[in-house]
């Protein structure tokens, strides 16, 4: 039996409001200039810590201390929608293939978001990075999530909509489903296995490769 790991953000769930409000709070917290949301949409996706020194914060390291509060204490973290679709693409996928969740947002704030939202109850495991950025990486997160699981990379599949995504799925010997409805529109996914545009086409598309 084949299995699936799901990225969460832009995949399973649309988190931007939560998201890109906490990065606005937080610069402002920081007294820095803060974008339009809009303008933050590449944030969703990589470590936080890299975006926000790609934001050129100077203590990147406070500034997600900052985010982080906003995230929980603030109320972003449920700040999102689960995608059209996606519930009944997991019940259609996890009938014949187990999956797992492998993100990166830290698994303390993914697992609360997908027991909320009605995600965890498909899912076999959940990964994700410790707070203190251990696999911030998303490759070393895969290849952790295969050690733990046991499942063999060459009939395994990620489905994400990042370029993260599909390096971390290359880097370990994974195929790489790419989604077109998260935030990957800029991202080159031209190496993808294959392409969907609606949920509805997973369930077929993880079925051609995973026995």
């Amino acid at each position: 039996m084949g299995a699936v790991f799901w990225d969460l953000d832009g995949t399973l769930t649309d988190p931007k409001p939560g998201i890109t409000g906490s990065v606005i709070k937080t610069l402002e917290r920081m007294g820095l200039p803060a974008p339009a949301p809009d303008a933050l949409e590449w944030v969703i996706g990589p470590a936080l810590l890299w975006s926000f020194a790609k934001l050129g914060v100077p203590d990147p390291k406070a500034a997600l201390e900052h985010y982080r509060h906003f995230y929980t204490e603030g109320g972003g973290m449920y700040d999102c929608t689960v995608f059209d679709g996606i519930p009944d693409a997991l019940t259609r996928i996890g009938a014949t293939h187990a999956m797992h969740i492998a993100t990166a947002k830290p698994h303390i704030y993914a697992r609360q978001i997908t027991a909320h939202f009605g995600l965890a109850k498909h899912m076999t495991h959940e990964f994700g990075p410790e707070l203190d950025g251990t696999n911030n990486d998303k490759g070393t997160l895969l290849a952790h999530a295969l050690d733990v699981t046991g499942d063999d990379p060459a009939n395994s599949v990620m489905i994400g909509d990042r370029h993260y995504d599909l390096d971390a799925a290359r880097a370990v010997g994974m195929r790489f489903i790419a989604v077109g409805w998260g935030y990957g529109r800029n991202d080159d996914l031209s190496d993808a296995n294959a392409h969907v545009t609606t949920p509805d086409e997973l369930p077929g598309v993880v079925g051609r490769f995973l026995s």
